[in-house]
Order: structure tokens, then sequence, then C-alpha cells
């Protein structure tokens, strides 16, 4: 049982939302109708000023926070991150949590009924593979609708971590009046050719299990138990670093002896075996597989393009911008121009948001290197946005963003709770402190 202590949101029931008007989808299929699955903790205030959503991540879901029975031995996924006086206060703000179309956990996904299988009497039969690719600019989509849904005109901050802070990320570019704040943490502009390569061998672990089915193994009665396991602990491996692997396991044997056999030996691939096997009894391999699809067609820049007007316009905010620095009492800045061009697209994608944003990346991540990070941070810097940086200490990888840091979750709380730099015309000026803030953080502060 999680014991309900300070900090806890206590027992919350998710609700579920029916959406009837049809969907279109990037892929240009449509659904006919379709659910979305939320918690939502804290309180809305008068003039809904004080909604924050979270984006959840790869195997994430809507429960984020709280326990759903008083016997309940899990508490949601970020329940270190959200609860009364937490970096995520809710008693302060009102917290929604969406379980994104496509994925196991209720909202409508490959595991739901597909209402085609029911047309003029016929037998109700789960999407499994005839569910369309969804992508993150999809999921966005179904988020500003709930966020009609629930009278929530402008959201006071979009968070998310990993895939989660893709979402928060894309929010910014498609819906800029429609959000304050944005927190990108532990994420990237757009997955490289090696995290791609990762995706790709998850996915043909599980296409290539013979109880896979074509993706109709719910029908067969089978389940790709091995290849679901497989994916997993290539996914699993990635999210950790070879020193934190080394503290924790080194080379100790299970058996303390060399047993001449391929079972588990060393407490690694016993640890990986059991991290593969408990997760394959909760997620579903079609899901996996439109999870990492959608990771690997994530480009917040495909619709964006940066025009020469645009080009000559964006520079001169920039010039303008460095020479208010450069004439600041103890200003470090340098004008990188040759980084700002490199990023020309990303600047485009950027030039037109009107949050403020904070990005946080950790030391030891190498799936999502805090060098991703930055490359969000220089552009945003280079079109003249309010950025924030820090890029945390912290041994875990990865999965860093989940654990209870206190430099990173002191960070997150600031950065909800300051006064939000307010410009009719989208252009943030602060007297150049939120420009030099985040270029102090890239060139040398490290938390």
């Amino acid at each position: 049982m999680v014991d309900s202590v300070v900090g806890s949101v206590g027992i919350v029931t998710p609700q579920t939302f029916h959406f009837s008007e049809p969907l279109t989808l990037e892929c240009n299929r449509v659904l006919p109708t379709f659910d979305l699955v939320i918690e939502t903790y804290g309180t809305l205030n008068a003039d809904k000023s004080n909604a924050i959503l979270i984006c959840h991540a790869l195997s994430g879901s809507h429960h984020a926070a709280g326990i759903h029975h008083a016997d309940d031995k899990k508490a949601g996924w970020w329940d270190n991150m959200i609860g009364p006086n937490k970096a995520i206060d809710t008693k302060r703000f009102f917290v929604v949590c969406v379980n994104n179309i496509g994925s196991c956990f209720g909202s409508t996904g490959p595991t739901t009924i597909n209402p085609d299988s029911i047309t003029n009497g016929g037998t109700p039969r789960a999407y499994g593979p005839d569910f369309p690719l969804v992508t993150i600019k999809d999921w966005v989509k179904t988020q500003a609708m709930l966020s009609d849904r629930l009278g929530i005109e402008v959201w006071h901050a979009i968070v998310g971590g990993s895939m989660g802070g893709m979402q928060a990320l894309q929010w910014s570019v498609d819906y800029p009046e429609r959000l304050k704040r944005c927190v990108v943490i532990a994420s990237t502009p757009k997955l490289s050719a090696q995290n791609i390569a990762f995706n790709e061998v998850a996915r043909q672990s599980i296409l290539s299990d013979p109880d896979f089915k074509e993706g109709r193994y719910l029908q067969a009665g089978t389940y790709p138990r091995r290849g679901l396991i497989l994916a997993r602990m290539v996914g699993h491996i990635t999210y950790l670093t070879d020193s934190a692997m080394k503290a924790k396991f080194g080379r100790d044997l299970k058996s303390g002896k060399f047993m001449y056999g391929y079972d588990a030996e060393f407490q690694v691939e016993s640890y990986l075996r059991y991290q593969g096997e408990r997760f394959s009894k909760n997620f579903d391999a079609n899901t996996y597989l439109l999870m990492t699809k959608a990771l690997d067609y994530f480009d917040p820049t495909r619709d964006s393009a940066l025009t020469p007007e645009l080009d000559i316009e964006l520079t001169s905010k920039v010039e303008q911008e460095a020479d208010l620095l450069a004439n600041a009492e103890n200003s470090t800045y340098d004008d990188n121009s040759s980084n700002a061009n490199a990023h020309s697209e990303l600047k485009a994608a950027f030039a037109h948001t009107q949050c403020q944003y904070l990005v946080v990346s950790f030391t030891t991540d190498w799936r999502f290197a805090p060098e991703r990070s930055e490359e969000i941070v220089d552009a945003l810097m280079a079109v003249n946005k309010p950025v924030s940086y820090i890029n945390v200490d912290a041994p875990h990888g990865h999965d860093s963003f989940l654990f209870d840091i206190p430099r990173y979750m002191g960070a997150i709380k600031g950065f909800l709770t300051a006064p939000f730099m307010n410009s009719s015309n989208g252009n943030y000026q602060n007297n150049g402190q939120g420009q030099r803030a985040a270029q102090t953080a890239v060139t040398g502060e490290r938390s």
C-alpha cells in the first residue's frame, strides 16, 4: 500500500472523454470516433488559468500520480513530481495527464474495438494491426480537442519528459497561443539515425516473433511475448548508463560461478530478462510498434520553411539582442551566428512561438544527449525566444527524468511559479535576461 503522506494526491479515478467527431490523422486515415482517458489532480480555478498538461513517454499512461485504490502498491509514474508542495504543486495547479490514442491503457488504440467490425451486426474485434499509424502531431491535435472539452483556452504550462517533451515542443509550434510555458525534459528536436536504429531492432524483435501473427495475435489467441521481451531489453539498455550498470551489476554472477550454459548467469542478464518479462505482461505489442514509429517520425520543422524574408527578420533580432547584451555589465554573451545558421529549420519552426521555455537535460543521458537539448536552446535563442536551460548532473542516464533529484525538481518548480514575461507581439526582450540565462547555462553552468 502507498501511504497517504504529505505530498500525495491520494486516491484518483480516471475519466474517459468520448469524441464523436471524425479525426483525420497525418497518415490521411480517419478515426470515426475516439476516446481519451485522463486523470486530473488539484482544482481548476475560476478563470481556468492554473491548468498544467502532462504528456507521457513511450510506456507511460494517464496515471501520473496518486493511487487507484487503498491497497495499490504502485503510485503513478511521476508521483515524485506531482502533488501537494511538490515541483508541480497540486495545491496551486490543476494538473491533467492524458493517455494518447494508440496506447493500450484505455484510450482508443490497437486493443480497443474497431467500430468497422460491428457494422451490420458483425463480431466485435479489436483494431489490432488495423489501427492507423499516429504521430506526435496527431496526439497534440487530440490534446487540443480535449482542452476545448475541458474549457481550457490557455495552459499555464505543458510539461513532458522524453517523448512527452516532444509533445510539449510540438504544442508550442502548432498552438502557440494556447500555452504560456513549455517544459521539455530529456528530449530531442528529432531522432538521430542511431535512435531510429534502436527502434527498428525493437520492432523487428516483435515482428519476427512467430506468435505475432501479423499483428492479429488477439484473434489467434497468441501473444508475441518473446518479441516484446527482447524489444524492452534493447530499449532498457539505452535508458541506463555504462557506469550505472557497472555499479549495480558489474560482472557479478547469480550463482558465484560459471554454469557453462545459456541461461542467465550474470546479474545484468537476469535484470534485463526480469524487466522484459514484466513489461511484456503490461504492454501491447502493436502499441509498441506504433509508439516507436511516432518517435521516428517526430520532426517539428516538417511544416516550417525559413524564407529569405524571415531569415533577415530573425537575423536582425539576434543582432539587436547581441548589441544589447554586449553593452550590459559583466555580459558573457557570444553571438554564435554560425550555430544559428546551422539550425535554420528549427529557427523557422520556433519563429512564431509565444511561450517561455525550460529545457532540461541530464549529463549521463546518451539516448537523448545534452547536445540535442542544446540544439533546441540554440534555435530558440536565435529567434529571440525566452528560454532557460539546465543540464543536471545525474547518474541514471535517460531515466533520470523520472528520479527525485533536488536541483531538477527545484528548476521545474521555480520555472512554473516565476512571473510570465508577457508580450503582445511575441518579441520577448526582458532586457535580454531570458537569453543571457540560457547562454550561461549552455556555456558554463552545469547543475
